[in-house]
């Protein structure tokens, strides 16, 4: 017993597997090939099939074409275009070619929208090219371009353009001639010009007569009334004890020149400037403090003596660097300095400015002083050893650098 116990497990294992591999073998299968060119009529159940290509043949009646699955699925009577002729799909013809060639693509190629009912759709390029066939064109249509020819082909023909009458100037532009001007203010007519014929090249052009924009940087114009800054120089003179005069505008080319000079004669303590020199106000008043404040307490402190008359060598003068030609204009062009060779101090004593001997400890010292003193009020001070253009007098001047560098030498 034990025996029929073991053999029976595996036979119904045996049993299990041959009943499943008949049921897997009774399943769907086409009648056909599908991945061949014939079309599937339709899908049957799989039975065993000894030649599938006599199976199809004998489906369909000799001479007919092969219907594929849409036409097949299709009840009996009903066509396989829609209700207003249109094919419901372009498998059909590809079918029909492809089995008998019933059915051929036309050369110029298949006119879907003529099969679907639709209206011809018209691009740009045609409606350009039919306004332009037709003469409708909105813009001229220019033949012969690139060619010594150039015409118009068609196109809507434009209205001239009327043409302005010619003035001679234009008329929101100022004249380029006061002739125009003149003739407009006269009440009576004016007779016609002779027209000219002029090229286009030769017309003449009207520009505008814009004002030229001044340089704040620059020098306010000379209008002949004295502004304030040069009533205040005036008022300080006054009050140090200078005795000046004003002169009239010294102008002497662009140059050179002083709007508002005046002529210097004295100075504060009775001290005379002989011979008188011309210069601006500002280096007056320079030149009036460093006497007032340095020069005579020095002369005082060392000859006890106070200064009776100061000889310039020159103030305003038209003329360049040391009287040289092609270096820039000297501070004298526009009476910025003034040159001093002597002093003559009230005892009697003469005070050259020449380089002084070894022995003259009190004339070195006092020049000495003024080189150094006299640069708290000047910007430029130049002196006997600064070059050969100075040896025999002092150089005082206000000239402005850019750096606000002073040159005391």
């Amino acid at each position: 017993m034990a025996y029929v116990s073991l053999l029976h497990r595996p036979l119904t294992a045996l049993l299990l597997s041959v009943s499943l591999v008949a049921c897997t073998t009774d399943v769907l299968a086409p009648s056909a090939r599908i991945d061949g060119d014939t079309a599937v009529g339709a899908i049957r159940p799989s039975r065993a099939v000894a030649n599938p290509e006599q199976e199809v043949a004998s489906a369909y009646p000799a001479g007919q074409p092969v219907a594929t699955f849409r036409e097949a699925a299709m009840p009996a009577g009903q066509s396989a275009e829609g209700p207003r002729g249109q094919p419901i799909d372009s498998a059909p013809m590809a079918s029909r070619v492809a089995t008998d060639g019933a059915m051929a693509i036309p050369p110029e190629g298949v006119n879907m929208d003529a099969m679907l009912g639709v209206e011809p759709v018209v691009g740009l390029a045609e409606e350009q090219a039919g306004q332009i066939a037709e003469g409708n064109a909105t813009q001229p249509v220019v033949g012969g371009i690139g060619e010594d020819n150039v015409h118009q082909l068609g196109g809507a023909v434009q209205a001239p353009v009327p043409q302005q009458p010619d003035l001679g100037y234009d008329p929101d532009l100022p004249p380029l001639a006061p002739g125009p001007v003149r003739a407009e203010r006269s009440n009576g007519p004016r007779a016609p010009e002779p027209q000219r014929s002029m090229r286009p090249a030769e017309e003449p052009q009207q520009v505008a007569l814009l004002p030229r924009a001044r340089n704040p940087l620059a020098a306010p114009e000379y209008t002949g009334r004295m502004p304030a800054s040069e009533i205040a120089c005036r008022q300080q003179l006054k009050s140090l004890g200078v005795i000046y005069r004003d002169l009239p505008r010294i102008h002497d080319g662009p140059s050179c020149g002083i709007d508002y000079p005046i002529e210097l004669h004295g100075l504060s303590g009775n001290i005379g400037v002989k011979p008188a020199v011309k210069l601006n106000c500002q280096v007056t008043a320079a030149f009036a403090k460093w006497v007032k404040y340095e020069l005579a307490p020095s002369s005082r402190y060392r000859y006890w003596s106070g200064v009776k008359t100061i000889r310039p060598l020159g103030g305003y003068s038209c003329r360049t660097m040391n009287s040289r030609r092609g270096n820039p204009m000297s501070e004298h062009a526009r009476g910025n300095a003034i040159d001093v060779g002597k002093f003559v101090l009230k005892n009697g004593k003469q005070i050259d400015v020449r380089r002084k001997g070894f022995f003259a400890f009190r004339e070195r010292g006092l020049l000495k002083a003024v080189r150094a003193d006299s640069c708290k009020y000047f910007n430029t001070v130049l002196g006997p050893g600064s070059d050969p253009f100075h040896k025999d007098h002092f150089h005082f001047d206000l000239r402005t650098r850019k750096s606000g560098y002073r040159h005391c030498d």
